[in-house]
């Protein structure tokens, strides 16, 4: 793809509800404002405090103490609902649940955005491991989105060491949302939460990607490992969505392998869970795993999807709210051992699926079995209908360069004055 080829026009649909969701987010965060610095805090000290039941090979004595302050202050942000004094009691699917709900996770693009150009950054997401790195009292520790220990180790990001000599504000701690690349033992960063006790929660993207790339390279993170700083951090490029950055972000060389492009609202807060401000698309092109792969690592001949099973024996995916998808009889859910709260796998059959305005109207499920008792949530309703596009009729890169080429033309289209 060509930075400035003309492609065919793509056809956008009058409102999708994605486009809906993205209006309704931006809203909702201008009326918002929660208690971002408790929440960070609180974030902070239970990756920093909590042993993981699945890292036995970390020594709780060498653990700091919780930061202080975390339980004790009287409200609580609403997002996080978390009590510091209760972390100990996370387990399974709590600890999963929980830490997951931490990050910004993107929905997938199911529609390309307005105003792609002007209000859009895209950047290649890094093949790895995505995981919140914090910095605090000494010691650095990454966790990943299942609540498990990944490492334990010193850094040169503030407060990651202890050094001779050097010394730091006490409740200074920093929480970098990050990708680890195997292949170079690299920290690829993605975003910035909190940076020496300030929370990032409620900035703009605009203004994290700014701080992100001027702090970093501040405190020689960015620098080949050493013995205070064991693993190497750096920042994943961004580009703004123009032709030349989704260009760059799609066919540039990068020392890292390529899992699909991230979009990211240049207005978007970091708004925990889901959110259709941060949209991921892949192509075969820009990853190994556009379509999803069963346990042998082969691409189902049916697409398969998991659901929670409610009360009243409704389906649904993981947003809030969450959608229903169909709805099974109580004789099923008694013979098949199912209960409340179940996530149980279904493939599609040949009847497909049918949405209207963000509603499945018809959904032809073939039932599997009881999902694997790692997994922590649901699938979402944009990664459903990705999956089910890719299968049928893909969004493809040149439909995003269309839709830029579009915007362009319409910016260039001289203002015309009414005479009386």
């Amino acid at each position: 793809m060509a930075p400035h080829d003309l492609r065919r026009p793509f056809k956008r649909r009058p409102i999708s509800d994605q486009q809906k969701r993205r209006e309704l987010s931006l809203l909702r965060q201008s009326q918002h404002r929660s208690d971002a610095q408790q929440r960070a805090r609180n974030l902070a000290s239970s990756v920093i405090s909590l042993q993981s039941p699945s890292s036995p090979d970390v020594d709780p004595e060498t653990l700091p103490e919780p930061m202080p302050d975390l339980a004790t202050t009287g409200h609580e942000s609403e997002a996080s609902n978390f009590d510091i004094r209760q972390a100990s009691s996370l387990r399974g699917p709590e600890a999963r649940k929980w830490f997951a709900s931490q990050l910004m996770l993107p929905e997938w693009m199911i529609d390309v955005p307005e105003n792609l150009s002007r209000d859009w950054y895209v950047l290649a997401r890094p093949a790895g491991k995505r995981c919140f790195v914090v910095s605090a009292d000494g010691t650095t520790v990454s966790r990943l989105r299942n609540g498990s220990v990944l490492h334990h180790f010193p850094s040169a990001l503030p407060g990651g060491a202890r050094k001779k000599g050097v010394s730091g504000p006490a409740q200074s701690y920093s929480i970098l949302d990050c990708i680890f690349h195997e292949a170079d033992q690299t920290y690829y960063v993605i975003d910035m939460v909190c940076w020496r006790g300030y929370s990032l929660y409620e900035c703009t993207a605009e203004f994290r990607f700014f701080w992100l790339q001027s702090k970093l390279d501040e405190t020689g993170a960015c620098d080949p490992p050493s013995f205070y700083h064991k693993f190497r951090f750096s920042v994943v490029p961004f580009y703004n969505c123009d032709q030349s950055g989704l260009h760059s972000a799609y066919t540039g060389s990068l020392p890292y392998l390529k899992d699909g492009l991230l979009f990211y609202n240049k207005h978007a807060h970091y708004h925990t869970g889901n959110t259709p401000l941060v949209l991921i698309w892949k192509d075969e092109r820009c990853s190994q795993y556009v379509i999803d792969t069963d346990n042998n690592g082969q691409v189902p001949n049916q697409q398969h999807i998991v659901l929670e099973l409610q009360d009243d024996g409704k389906i649904v995916t993981s947003d809030d709210p969450a959608v229903v998808v169909n709805c099974l009889n109580a004789d099923f859910i008694k013979q098949s051992g199912l209960s409340p709260g179940s996530l149980v796998r279904f493939a599609i059959g040949d009847g497909g699926l049918n949405c209207v305005d963000g509603k499945f109207e018809k959904a032809d499920l073939q039932y599997i079995s009881v999902s694997n008792r790692a997994r922590a949530f649901a699938d979402s309703y944009s990664k459903i209908m990705f999956q089910y596009m890719a299968r049928h009729s893909p969004l493809k890169a040149e439909d995003l360069a269309s839709v830029i080429s579009q915007e362009n033309q319409q910016d260039k289209l001289p203002e015309v004055e009414m005479s009386d």
